[in-house]
């Protein structure tokens, strides 16, 4: 007969073997990242944001040049949101841009600028859950608190072979308590960036090195041959295909740019007036409509110049341009959502990528005209990842 107090000690002491395994192999092997060369909370916040949904490699050049532009707290909470999005533009899911800004001058308003290190009040913060409070209370102020990302969520299912949809908050649930068990006193920030690391470099979705994991042995998933069958997870709901219409409409050597409204999908960037195609309508007489509901003019669809496919996480826009024109006597005067660009102006607007793959794809046609009278269109393009929201 198993007695419950023995099984909890051999719990206890696998946990605490696990975590010193662990903490050695991190100091031989832990990334050399710029954001762990400081406690500062701040820092640490604005890379845990960024890393949400992007590559490390991605985030490190967005991360050192928004730490260049907004140094302080103190400092982005003062910056107009343009400025913050503008900064932001290219790493895409542009919700976390505008999260971190409010929450940045709620900070400075009611905290004195120093970020809170009580657990319930930075998981007030706007855009702040469980794994960024986490990450920002466990590696900022050695807070004993997990911070259970995709790739601890992974590391657990695999060492104690959970077979439960890991999707699932109850799943969830019972990996943060797992991971909470196993934090050894006084090095909750090594601890959680441990097991980061550990499934960021060997504990990967897809071939696993599992040779070279300091924690094999421990491993029930390897034990069992199941690693490859783990973590178990529900599959995704394909993308919403959308069409959509965008037209390039010009005066005097200027572009028209509209900006988005200030909540929901893309909220508050910059792009080329248009929208969703009704079903039914011809994408031509779909950019008429939309361009008279936006900004009551009669308008000429012309030529078609570029058609580009974009995919966000839930959707994808499958967008046709065409170059349109005002009809005798419309005008669309600028407003502060409304904006006639010269080229070399487009590098001071925010512009999600769908954006400036439309106008990189453009420049790409060559066709005559499209290069806004002539000139090079190519100042609006970045690099960046391709899912944005």
């Amino acid at each position: 007969m198993r007695n419950p107090g023995q099984d909890e000690q051999q719990e206890r002491r696998r946990a605490a073997e696990i975590a010193g395994r662990l903490l050695e192999w991190y100091g031989r092997h832990g990334r050399d990242l710029p954001w762990r060369r400081t406690r500062d909370p701040y820092h640490i916040w604005v890379s845990e944001v960024m890393l949400q949904q992007t590559r490390v490699e991605t985030v490190i050049p967005y991360y050192e040049r928004w730490m260049a532009q907004f140094p302080t707290l103190e400092a982005l909470a003062g910056a107009p949101e343009e400025q913050v999005l503008k900064a932001w533009e290219g790493l895409g899911y542009y919700s976390r841009a505008r999260n971190l800004h409010q929450a940045a001058r709620e900070v400075v308003s009611r905290y004195g600028g120093s970020v809170p290190d009580d657990p319930e009040a930075v998981s007030r913060l706007k855009g702040v859950g469980p794994y960024t409070a986490g990450a920002i209370l466990s590696i900022a102020f050695n807070r004993p608190v997990p911070a259970v990302d995709g790739n601890v969520l992974r590391v657990i299912a695999r060492l104690y072979a959970i077979a439960d949809d890991i999707a699932l908050p109850a799943t969830r649930k019972v990996i943060t308590e797992l991971v909470r068990a196993m934090m050894p006193a006084g090095r909750s920030a090594d601890f959680n960036q441990a097991l980061m690391d550990l499934g960021a470099t060997i504990c990967t979705p897809r071939s696993p090195r599992c040779l070279l994991c300091p924690v094999r042995e421990a491993c029930e998933g390897f034990r069992a041959g199941r690693v490859g069958g783990l973590p178990v997870k529900g599959k995704a709901r394909a993308p919403r295909p959308v069409e959509r219409v965008a037209a390039v409409v010009e005066q005097d050597g200027r572009l028209l740019l509209t900006r988005r409204p200030p909540d929901g999908l893309l909220a508050g960037l910059w792009e080329l007036p248009g929208g969703d195609a009704p079903p039914g309508r011809s994408p031509e007489d779909a950019l008429r409509a939309v361009l008279w509901d936006a900004f009551r003019v009669e308008a000429v669809v012309g030529e078609h110049l570029v058609d580009v496919t974009h995919a966000f996480t839930h959707l994808v826009w499958y967008i046709r341009c065409y170059r349109a024109e005002l009809g005798p006597g419309c005008e669309i005067p600028e407003t502060p959502d409304r904006r006639w660009v010269a080229p070399e102006e487009l590098k001071d607007y925010p512009l999600p990528t769908v954006q400036r793959k439309v106008l990189a794809a453009l420049h790409e046609a060559r066709t005559p005209g499209v290069g806004l009278n002539g000139r090079d269109i190519r100042s609006a393009e970045t690099g960046g990842v391709m899912r944005e929201r």
